[in-house]
């Protein structure tokens, strides 16, 4: 039967679509602005400076779709350059073995046809990802910068320029004003820039400055209606845009990541975005309009088919991904090797074990090789691996400043305060120490001016010498002792700037916990550690910190556990917290076995020189101080075990005596023209989540985090899930951040060490005078100038639990599932018959021998 239709109506297979109103296109454009900015992963400050994963944002997709997206959109590499894989080819280090169970393993290798003999053939091969153009690409006439700048390239350098200016609150002497953010800001300072559109060749720039619409909401709206892209097309170009000003756009998430951790909205990336979208839109209005049009056509055909161009990039990233599982394999058998050949010991009482000293070290690569050189000289230490801010979530305020500085992972805000305080005894820590505190403070705000003229010499170029006449002969004394340092130097504690009197004497505290807040804090940190089984006389915590001189980046090597500080402050609170005798009595009456004569003795481990420094020791009694004294003798040897291991990697000759040897290391601490004062994290691969007695004994080269775990104590998985959620994050970070800046170092490293300029006094380095503000490592943390020192392999955790508690941790959290089902790190198991298992898309498999 026909059906009847309205006068005037038409059937719907002959209607046009509604069009969508102006609000709900704003609407969209809101939304693709906000997917684009989600993309972006944080960089912290350099004085805060924690290795990240620059994929994080994107561990949602698989890795090889996300190097897929990148390459296409901002022309950056995430799995090893082929160029790397053919040596480690051809020197043996990735053997046919390993290429066959890369093979193997692939998910679809095999079914596109994928063997070997292509994979080889495939190294001498570019992988040929063609970027897709912006708008400013297509309009540029001279793209290759024969005549002038590129447009890509001067723009990137004019916005870095003026975030440079804008954010920087504590480098430049005088400040410019920023009212209305960063866009207007931006769009202020160009329309007064008079030299930007010669450097662009471009003398008629003020045309396209007329139109320039007057904020940030008004210019994203502007340019993506005069783009006429596809809305699907939108969310990927506007990214592609960000990864022009990555650096930036990194430096603006870490503001919005900040802000959320304190329930704020940050609006500084998007406002980035506009201003790089802009610019797109006044190069147009500077073009005529056969120009113009050409350039839309172009853009829109390049875009139109950019589905097709990122399926072509992923297909072709196949090979790639399999070199980098031949790469890992290789490294995995070996370690699997090492852990096998350990013969787990039976977990015994502490007392029956005849342990006297327990250390607890920080997770970090760099803490394996002492833990072991330490229990090979004195087996009556049992040495224990734990985040190295000790589980404690504090902010830390020094005296006499306004500052409050995180010492916890940069996942977590702080929610306890730590402030510092002047103490000779124990009695002053409460009301009888209030008149030491002022004095203290007077001579330190003192001492601080006085190395501001120190320091001043040192901001501008020429500034070192041109102002000794000013600041005195000493500058010269200060300066000859910076260019040949002495040995005996060793890096300065937290209470560096006070006076020679005070500074022995100033300790943090750990303020506004009642005794019941402090007896639980205390319970639940000896939980997790595994100590409130059985404790020894003596237990150390043992922070760490690098020591260097002259390196904008020196807080990178420092602890990334503590957001980029040494782990003196975390050591020390909580050692002061465990030694209080109400808080002993209270663990007590909790069930916790404590001696009567115990102590908590923080330390730091100096992780340049290996050495260990005692902290706060003159608060002690007689009996732990005697106990500290005999581990003396133990550390020496110990240190000079693990520097002689370190020695050929830094080129020096580990057959030199103990002294000479510890003290080339102290120079180089302290030498301001050392490029390379040790090697951090390089060489990471692998995490240990598992009982001591799992790796005891076997030499894992400091490219292991270690952390204690007993399934056996953790019967309803909590510790097995704060572990997986924390640490196993952390070191997946520290990771990523390794591989990324080794296999880009020109997009996600920040380049040469020796061109560095610091940005804004902590905000970053740009490499040279502009450019984008750099991310990552610098090139001298991971290449010895002969061959790289890190290898960029995925991250091995290794886990000694029931599959089934490692199930329910992956179920219930995302980035967790994210991080396993997309192939970001390797998951693997203790198997019951002394092998491993390896989860690969929710099922375990035996791990061949």
């Amino acid at each position: 039967m026909q059906t009847l239709l309205a006068p005037g109506t038409e059937p719907s297979a002959h209607r046009e679509p509604p069009r969508p109103s102006d609000a709900d296109v704003d609407r969209r454009i809101d939304a693709a602005c906000a997917q684009a900015c989600r993309a972006i992963a944080p960089a912290w400050p350099l004085d805060r400076a924690i290795a990240v994963n620059p994929h994080w944002e994107r561990i949602g997709s698989s890795v090889r779709r996300v190097a897929a997206r990148l390459a296409v959109l901002g022309d950056i590499r995430v799995f090893p350059p082929r160029e790397r894989l053919r040596e480690a080819w051809a020197s043996g280090r990735i053997s046919a073995a390993d290429l066959d169970a890369a093979l193997a393993r692939h998910p679809d290798a095999r079914a596109a046809g994928l063997d070997a003999a292509q994979a080889v053939a495939a190294l001498d091969r570019a992988p040929g990802l063609p970027r897709l153009p912006l708008l400013i690409d297509v309009l540029d006439d001279d793209p290759q910068g024969r005549r002038r700048l590129s447009w890509r390239q001067a723009v990137t350098h004019q916005v870095s320029q003026v975030c440079a200016a804008y954010f920087d609150r504590h480098q430049a002497d005088w400040q410019p004003e920023r009212p209305g953010g960063l866009y207007a800001f931006w769009r202020d300072t160009l329309t007064h820039d008079h030299g930007i559109g010669a450097l662009m060749g471009l003398p008629e720039l003020a045309r396209g400055l007329a139109a320039l619409p007057a904020t940030r909401v008004q210019a994203e709206r502007w340019v993506l209606r005069r783009l006429g892209l596809a809305e699907k097309a939108w969310a990927d170009y506007l990214e592609a845009v960000l990864l022009t000003v990555n650096g930036w756009a990194s430096w603006c998430a870490y503001l919005a990541w900040e802000a959320r951790l304190a329930g704020r909205d940050d609006e500084h990336l998007r406002d980035l975005l506009a201003i790089r979208l802009a610019w797109g839109a006044i190069l147009l209005e500077c073009r005529d309009d056969r120009a113009a049009q050409r350039a839309f056509v172009a853009l829109q055909v390049e875009w139109e088919g950019a589905p097709g161009r990122l399926q072509q990039a992923e297909d072709a990233l196949r090979v790639d991904e399999v070199w980098q599982l031949a790469y890992e394999a290789g490294y995995q058998r070996d370690l699997a090797r090492r852990l096998r050949a350990v013969a787990p010991a039976p977990v015994e009482p502490v007392s029956a074990a005849g342990i006297e000293v327990q250390a607890a070290f920080c997770i970090d690569v760099r803490s394996e090789r002492l833990r072991r050189a330490v229990e090979s000289v004195w087996p009556a230490v049992q040495t224990i691996g734990f985040a190295g801010f000790f589980g404690l979530p504090v902010a830390y305020t020094p005296l006499a400043t306004e500052a409050r500085r995180p010492q916890l992972p940069g996942l977590l805000a702080p929610v306890l305060d730590v402030s510092e305080r002047v103490a000779a005894t124990a009695a002053d820590f409460g009301p009888a120490g209030d008149t030491l505190q002022a004095p203290a403070r007077r001579a330190r705000l003192g001492r601080f001016a006085a190395a501001g003229r120190w320091g001043a010499g040192t901001v501008w170029p020429n500034a070192a010498f041109s102002s000794v006449e000013a600041v005195g002969l000493g500058y010269l004394g200060r300066l000859a002792q910076w260019l040949r340092p002495p040995a005996a130097a060793r890096r300065p504690l937290d209470g560096a700037g006070h006076a020679p009197r005070y500074r022995p004497l100033c300790r943090p505290v750990l303020a506004g916990l009642d005794l019941g807040a402090k007896v639980e804090l205390g319970a639940r940190v000896l939980h997790t550690m595994g100590l409130d089984r059985g404790l020894a006389p003596l237990v150390l915590l043992v922070g760490h910190g690098s020591q260097s001189a002259n390196n904008a980046q020196a807080a990178a090597l420092d602890c990334g556990a503590c957001c980029g500080q040494t782990g003196e402050v975390n050591a020390r609170v909580l050692a002061r917290l465990l030694n209080e005798p109400a808080v002993c009595a209270g663990l007590r009456a909790r069930g916790i076995a404590m001696p009567a004569d115990m102590a908590f003795v923080a330390a730091l481990h100096n992780t340049t020189t290996d050495e260990i420094e005692g902290l706060d020791l003159d608060l002690l009694d007689a009996a732990a101080r005697a106990r500290w004294a005999r581990l003396q003798a133990v550390f020496v040897q110990a240190g000079d075990q693990v520097r002689r291991e370190r020695a050929a990697a830094l080129g020096l000759d580990a057959r030199r005596p103990h002294a000479a040897l510890l003290e080339q290391l102290r120079r180089r601490a302290n030498d301001g023209a050392q490029t390379r004062p040790e090697w951090g994290l390089a060489g990471n691969a692998a995490f240990l989540i598992a009982p001591r007695s799992r790796s005891r004994g076997a030499a894992l080269d400091g490219r292991v985090f270690l952390h204690d775990y007993d399934p056996a104590h953790d019967a309803d998985g909590s510790v097995l899930e704060l572990l997986m959620t924390a640490p196993m994050l952390v070191t997946h970070w520290i990771n990523w951040q390794y591989h990324a800046s080794t296999c880009d170092p020109q997009r996600l490293g920040s380049g040469n060490k020796l061109l560095h300029n610091v940005v804004g006094g902590r905000i970053g380095v740009f490499e040279g005078n502009g450019g984008d503000l750099r991310i990552g490592l610098a090139r001298q943390s991971l290449h010895d100038g002969s061959r790289w020192r890190h290898e960029p392999l995925r991250l091995t955790v290794v886990i000694d639990a029931p599959a089934a508690a490692i199930e329910r941790v992956i179920a219930g959290h995302a980035a967790v599932h994210r991080l396993v089902h997309h192939d970001w790190l390797h998951l693997w198991r203790f198997a019951d018959d002394g092998g491993f298992e390896r989860y690969v898309r929710g099922c375990w498999s035996m791990v061949a021998d």
